[in-house]
């Protein structure tokens, strides 16, 4: 079981609107870009850049090079957190 400080790391990571956009684009293309991710999202590259850093330090992306390419896909916690946001936007 997660203790309230681990949690937190979770939280805090997701805690802006911009990443939690992130996290839901990311679960729909999954093995994208920061370029790709920062057109989709009609964003600047630098401001996206910053939020998937944060995200990644966050536990809830994870990412790899594929040459100079970094690619992003959700962790297995990335995961149940956009299930929850999900779940979370059906409550009125």
């Amino acid at each position: 079981m997660k203790t309230a400080r681990q949690l937190e790391r979770h939280f805090k990571g997701a805690s802006n609107h911009r990443r939690i956009e992130i996290l839901l684009w990311v679960n729909e293309n999954k093995g994208i870009t920061v370029k790709k991710l920062a057109k989709d999202l009609e964003a600047n590259f630098k401001t996206i850049s910053q939020h998937t850093l944060s995200l990644v330090r966050s536990g809830l992306l994870n990412k790899h090079y594929e040459g100079r390419a970094v690619i992003h896909r959700l962790s297995p916690y990335g995961k149940r957190f956009v299930k929850f946001i999900k779940e979370f936007q059906k409550v009125s």
